[in-house]
């Protein structure tokens, strides 16, 4: 027996929407040293592991990167090497995801291992078209069975007449390409041929939708509709709740690709915006945070905070590396001193009080020049001692304007940003070959390095900015302005894009 500290976790990714992977999952993921993949697993799920090597094992029609075999081997391999090791699976992996296969080897082995189950998209996809699959007035009886397998075959799995005379829904995972054949064998076998039908592609996630018909014209109409893999098939008369509990697709922003390109630790919060509405949104971060090239002469800076009459935060990453600097060369936030803190836009002023200090100047416009004019209201500025903390390349309009107030300003560079190479996700992939209905950007920066990402830009595709200055870079570049928010944060650019579309009023 092969004796190792390494542990495999074969668990379950949910059926593709973040919010329904489970907590265990997550964790799991968050721990892992290596983390094997599937092809249905939402690639979004590998940012919580941002360290682990990650293996891709997709499998789909035609196109496998790893047979079954050679899985069991690598789980087995990697797990006796004393890592931890995460098998993450679409859906549930006990649920036609082989994952029962996976946990004989290991057990073979004599190597520890944990099932985490996931939710099915067998169950979710529906309820996402809003279909139940048991309702008291449709059934109580639910069969889920595989469409992977030819119903042509001389010797089937499947008994299609059983299937065909059992009560209740059925729900076909796999086999979209096969729907047809599978339509004809249960139609062959006595079912209904006026049965509902309901075909669910990409269910949960904002590239979510349906087709459905009567089971004797599916095939047909699958066909027409050039349906493709990867989807769920809905067989009963749950299929009619759809007319009254379709919520999913009734989403004011649902059919609309949206690519948000703020950096990826950013992205989170108008990602997350944007899907409440129903968009598919791609994450396609075109810059990142680093550290500034002179990081010794920030720290200095940072060490004299407390001499300054003024802080001046531009931006929530400038807020966010100077008290990260601050807290390794002070445990104690009183070191500030009498600091007095000023924040442009309600995100950077949020960032200051997550670290329990007062805001004292916010103005009400998100720009440099507003406040500018807040600091006017206080009074003169001779001699006052200012710190701006920035980014390093930024438009310079404070310090110039400060020190014709009579102030003595410094600038503390708290930050880069520098383009962003890794597409974790697959969306400039995606991106280039589906396109997007509505482009965000965020900063001046994002605009600039998306351009120098050199992605054709589909002919229809509009722009959404989060403010004025964002607006001019995007002109100066060529770019047209559709939609700009009026309040320059992201709950604003979120209201924007919604009225945009004519979903208010």
């Amino acid at each position: 027996m092969t004796h190792s500290k390494g542990i495999c976790h074969l668990a379950g990714a949910g059926p593709g929407d973040l919010g329904l992977v489970t907590l265990k999952t997550r964790e799991c993921v968050e721990r892992a040293d290596v983390i094997v993949y599937d092809h249905l697993c939402n690639p979004e799920i590998l940012k919580w592991a941002p360290k682990a090597e990650r293996i891709y094992a997709g499998k789909k029609a035609g196109d496998h990167a790893m047979t079954q075999e050679e899985i069991n081997a690598l789980l087995v391999e990697k797990t006796a090497q004393g890592k931890n090791v995460v098998r993450l699976k679409g859906g549930d992996p006990f649920l036609f995801g082989r994952g029962g296969e996976e946990a004989e080897a290991l057990a073979a082995a004599g190597l520890a291992f944990e099932i985490v189950p996931g939710v099915s998209s067998a169950l979710a996809a529906p309820a996402y078209a809003g279909i139940p699959v048991t309702h008291r007035g449709h059934g109580s009886q639910l069969t889920i069975f595989t469409g992977h397998e030819d119903p042509a075959k001389a010797e089937s799995a499947i008994d299609y007449a059983r299937l065909a005379a059992t009560p209740g829904a059925k729900v076909m995972l796999m086999g979209t390409e096969r729907i047809g054949q599978v339509a004809e064998a249960l139609l062959a076998h006595g079912a209904d041929p006026e049965t509902p039908v309901a075909m669910v592609r990409w269910g949960t996630l904002g590239r979510q939708r349906t087709i459905q018909g009567p089971l004797k014209d599916i095939g047909r109409i699958a066909a027409e509709a050039d349906f493709r893999p990867p989807a769920v098939t809905v067989f009963g008369g749950v299929v009619e709740m759809r007319r009254k509990l379709n919520w999913y697709e009734s989403r004011p922003l649902f059919g609309k690709r949206i690519v948000v390109t703020r950096t990826r630790k950013q992205a989170g919060a108008l990602t997350a915006a944007l899907r409440e509405l129903g968009a598919d949104v791609l994450e396609l971060p075109t810059i990142r945070i680093e550290p500034p090239t002179d990081l010794l002469e920030f720290g200095r800076l940072v060490q004299d905070s407390h001499s300054y009459d003024w802080l001046v935060f531009t931006s929530p990453n400038g807020a966010e590396a100077f008290f990260e600097m601050f807290y390794k060369l002070y445990d104690d936030a009183r070191e500030i001193g009498g600091t007095r803190i000023a924040a442009i836009g309600p995100a950077t002023a949020a960032r200051v009080k997550d670290f329990r200090l007062k805001v004292d100047i916010q103005p009400r416009e998100f720009v440099a020049e507003a406040i500018v004019r807040e600091f006017q209201k206080e009074g003169s500025l001779d001699n006052e001692r200012i710190l701006i903390v920035r980014a390093e390349v930024t438009r310079d309009v404070l310090a110039p304007a400060f020190n014709r107030l009579g102030a003595i300003v410094d600038e503390a560079v708290a930050y880069r940003t520098v383009p962003e190479t890794d597409d974790l996700s697959g969306a400039v992939a995606r991106f280039r070959e589906e396109g997007a209905d509505l482009i965000t950007f965020t900063s001046s920066s994002t605009v600039e390095n998306f351009l120098a990402l050199k992605l054709p830009l589909p002919p229809r595709l509009k722009t959404a900015s989060i403010g004025p200055v964002t607006s001019k870079k995007m002109r100066e570049l060529g770019l047209r302005v559709d939609v700009e928010a009026k309040e320059y944060d992201i709950p604003g650019l979120t209201n924007a894009i919604e009225r945009f579309y004519g979903v208010r009023g």
